[in-house]
């Protein structure tokens, strides 16, 4: 197995991408360098200097840098739709492509090894200056859930197929969204597939070191690289693949506590409500802020709530929310009902009760959707109602538990645990039941 090459999204359905070659890019006999501004016209892509001069125009524009270099894309969108979502200008390295992207917009597409892409999700996703253990173990993760993804879409003979999946019954919708649904590149650059914001983040720390180090080891299972997933902070027990995505078990994939101390799933709305009202003692249960500042990147740390959190709407706020995320007027919202769970508390199907509508929402990525006007921490949590003396809901509160959707390591966990001395390999095990360590390359 040689080591592969990625296509990386850094800005897909932009009106126009601005830019700046820092060293020499050829466009066939072409070599620009400096600022660019990119627009789409019709079908095609036309780059132009600051002032206005036009430089190229074609359909698509392939910048290869004539020796190792770098540029730097200007108002990149990080943390899409998520509550921290910004603007930022990023410096990359490899090769860029501007593609009109049709309806008036462009996609900016980095090329580059898969290793050298690495060295930068890691201290993307997670600090740089984290525990080195837990650096190696996120690199080995992150590789190992990249090639396996790679790997499905070619079996597939299609990569980039939507795999945006519904279940639509009467009175049902049933979605999950999985990360092969981009058409123009292997992966986009934000938390939809993995974080990847350039060398800046990539100078820090000892995150490259890491990737070198581990460079060509993955997590295996059977013969098969694992779909290796993670997430910031499980709360106290990791979720099974199928609460989330396509109802199959993957072994590897189930859930385990978060703890030397073995903890029981969750099987009833007693347990949940027990547990989420509860502070177990487990690995992502930390309040040190200075482990916290060496794990977590700057604006991850505005989130200070992550592993126990609640959320309170009004009656009428939440009724507007769900007729701008779900698209359906519920009227009078009359309750909010877990219907299943999985072992870590987080909700699988949700059913949403109005005067004028009655829907039963899934999976647990919807859920987070539905209920936020970005997303909510997680699906983990439980409803508490305040009503009127009518019986009429006034307000709304949910009290939940852990920050992303729970499947795989758990990094803020596996963070801990690391600065307590576990190695990579046992982080990696304890997150993973069965998976193996192999180097492929």
């Amino acid at each position: 197995m040689e080591e592969p090459r990625i296509t990386v999204g850094i800005c897909d359905g932009y009106p126009e991408v601005r830019g700046r070659l820092n060293g020499p890019y050829r466009v066939g006999e072409v070599s620009l360098t400096g600022e660019i501004v990119c627009r789409p016209l019709g079908g095609l892509v036309v780059v132009s200097d600051p002032v206005g001069r036009e430089l190229l125009r074609a359909p698509g524009i392939g910048l290869t840098a004539e020796r190792p270099g770098t540029f730097t894309l200007h108002e990149v969108t990080i943390g899409v739709r998520f509550h921290w979502e910004r603007r930022e200008a990023q410096t990359f390295s490899g090769d860029l492509t501007i593609l009109n992207a049709g309806n008036g917009s462009l996609t900016a597409v980095n090329e580059l090894p898969v290793e050298e892409y690495l060295a930068s999700v890691v201290s993307s996703e997670m600090s740089g200056e984290a525990p080195y253990a837990f650096l190696k173990a996120h690199a080995i993760a992150s590789r190992s859930w990249l090639v396996a993804m790679l790997n499905r879409g070619r079996t597939a003979g299609a990569r980039g197929t939507p795999r945006e999946t519904a279940t639509l019954r009467e009175g049902s919708i049933v979605r999950w969204y999985d990360r092969e649904d981009h058409t123009r590149f292997d992966v986009c650059a934000d938390d939809h597939c993995q974080r990847y914001q350039g060398i800046t983040g990539r100078v820090a720390g000892r995150a490259a070191e890491a990737v070198r180090e581990t460079r060509g080891v993955f997590l295996i299972h059977g013969e098969e690289i694992c779909d290796a997933r993670y997430h910031k902070a499980c709360g106290g027990m990791t979720e099974d693949f199928a609460t989330c995505w396509e109802e199959i078990r993957v072994p590897y994939l189930s859930h385990v506590s978060d703890s030397v101390t073995p903890q029981a799933p969750l099987r009833t709305e007693a347990d949940a409500e027990r547990w989420v009202l509860s502070r177990p003692d487990v690995a992502c249960r930390t309040d040190d802020r200075e482990l916290l500042r060496r794990i977590l990147s700057e604006y991850d740390r505005e989130t200070a709530d992550f592993f126990r959190w609640e959320v309170s709407y009004s009656r009428q706020e939440l009724e507007g929310l769900l007729r701008s995320k779900a698209g359906i007027d519920f009227g009078v919202l009359q309750g909010l009902v877990p219907l299943e769970r999985g072992p870590s508390g987080r909700i699988r199907l949700l059913r949403v009760e109005g005067s004028k509508a009655t829907v039963i929402v899934g999976k647990e990525l919807e859920i987070r959707r539905w209920l936020s006007p970005s997303h909510l921490y997680s699906s983990a949590f439980i409803v508490r109602t305040v009503r009127e003396p009518s019986g009429v809901p006034s307000s709304f509160t949910l009290y939940g538990a852990g920050w992303g959707h729970g499947v795989g390591l758990c990094q803020i966990g596996a963070a801990v645990m690391a600065e307590k001395g576990f190695s990579a390999e046992e982080i990696l095990r304890r997150y993973f039941r069965g998976a193996a360590l192999v180097k492929r390359y």
